[in-house]
C-alpha cells in the first residue's frame, strides 16, 4: 500500500488525477438505434486526488456525484478527457480502488453467508483458496468489529450497523489504497453514525486509506473531510480545505448549498424559502455560467463560460470572486 503521512494536503503525493473528464449518457434511439440525444452527466471534471486524504464531494441529487464514482471505479468509461493513475495496470487499479455502497442491506448479497461477501473482491481478483479467503474474512471483520464465530452467518442475520460494518470490511479484503465511500451512513440511526465515522477514522490512520467521501450531510463531510469539492451540474464549482470551503464559502452556489442545511432553532428566510431548487435539465446545458438562472448575484459576464480558478488557497468557478 502507498504510505502517505498526514499532512497538508498539497504536499501530499498524487495517486489519481481527472483531466478535463466529460460523460455524456445516450437517451431514447430513433428507429435506426441512433441515440436522439445525450444527458451530459460530467462536464469538463479537473480534480486531483492526493494520497492519505479524505476528498469529500457534495452536491444536489443529479450533480454527478454517483457519475463521478462510478467512474473511479472503472464501471464506466470517460466520454473525453483522461484519468491519470499512479497504477499503470487496470487490473492493479481494480484491486486498489473500493467503494462502501450507501445502502448495506441492498448491496450485501442475501444468499452468501459473510466470509464469501468479504471476501467476494478477493474470488473474483484472483481466486483466492477457500481456506484462506476464510481466513482473510475473519482477520478483516475482526478489524471492523465483527466477531469471527458469525462468519457462517447471513446478512439478515445482522443489524444495519453492523451490516454496514461488514461492507467496509468487504472494501478492505482487497487491501486497497482508495475507496470510494458513498453515503456510508445516510441508512444509519445517528448513534450507529458516529461509530461507523469513528471506525473510518480509525481505518483511515491505521491503513493509510485514501477515502472520496460522496455526501449530502455537511456534518459528515465537516468532521471526516481534509478537502472538499462542490458539484453543480457535471461540474465543480468550488474546490478546497474543508475549512475554507465550508467555513467561508466563496461560490454563491455553495453558499446557498450551505444556507440551506437545517439547523435547529433557525427559521428559512422568505428568500431560502422561494429559491427554486431543481436543477436544469442536462440534456441541453445552460450558456455561459451553468448556475446563472438560479443565482441571486448574477450580472454581466456571467453568460461566459466560467472556468475554475485559483482564489487564495481556493479553487472557484466564478468571475465575480476575486
Amino acid at each position: 500500500m502507498i504510505s502517505a503521512p498526514k499532512q497538508h494536503a498539497g504536499e501530499l503525493p498524487v495517486i489519481l488525477g481527472l483531466d478535463d473528464v466529460r460523460v455524456h449518457y445516450p437517451v431514447g434511439n430513433d428507429w435506426l438505434g441512433r441515440p436522439k440525444g445525450v444527458a451530459h452527466a460530467l462536464n469538463g471534471i479537473d480534480l486531483q486526488v492526493r494520497a492519505g486524504e479524505t476528498l469529500g464531494v457534495v452536491g444536489e441529487s443529479g450533480c454527478g456525484k454517483s457519475t463521478l464514482a462510478q467512474l473511479l471505479m472503472g464501471l464506466i468509461k470517460p466520454t473525453s478527457g483522461q484519468l491519470q493513475w499512479v497504477y499503470n495496470n487496470p487490473s492493479e487499479r481494480r484491486s486498489n480502488v473500493q467503494i462502501v455502497f450507501q445502502d448495506p442491506q441492498s448491496s450485501l448479497d442475501p444468499r452468501l453467508p459473510v466470509w464469501k461477501v468479504i471476501t467476494e473482491p478477493l474470488f473474483v481478483q484472483r481466486g483466492a483458496p477457500r481456506q484462506e479467503m476464510r481466513e482473510i474474512a475473519a482477520r478483516v471483520a475482526s478489524q471492523v468489529g465483527i466477531r469471527s464465530e458469525y462468519m457462517d452467518r447471513f446478512p439478515h442475520q445482522f443489524s444495519g450497523g453492523q451490516r454496514q460494518r461488514i461492507a467496509i470490511a468487504r472494501a478492505l479484503s482487497s487491501d486497497p489504497d482508495i475507496i470510494v465511500l458513498d453515503e456510508p451512513t445516510s441508512a444509519l440511526d445517528i448513534s450507529v453514525q458516529a461509530q461507523i465515522l469513528n471506525l473510518l477514522g480509525e481505518l483511515q490512520r491505521s491503513r493509510d486509506l485514501t477515502y472520496i467521501l460522496i455526501s449530502h450531510n455537511v456534518s459528515v463531510v465537516r468532521h471526516m473531510a481534509d478537502r472538499v469539492a462542490v458539484m453543480y451540474l457535471g461540474q465543480i464549482v468550488e474546490l478546497g480545505s474543508a475549512a475554507e470551503v465550508l467555513e467561508r464559502p466563496r461560490h454563491p452556489y455553495t453558499r446557498l448549498l450551505l444556507d440551506a442545511v437545517p439547523r435547529l432553532g433557525v427559521a428559512l428566510d422568505e428568500s431560502q424559502a422561494s429559491a427554486p431548487t431543481e436543477l436544469p435539465g442536462n440534456r441541453r446545458l445552460p450558456s455561459g455560467c451553468f448556475f446563472r438562472d438560479r443565482c441571486p448575484k448574477a450580472t454581466a459576464g456571467c453568460e461566459k463560460p466560467q472556468v475554475l480558478k485559483a482564489v487564495g488557497e481556493t479553487a472557484v468557478r466564478c468571475h465575480l470572486v476575486a
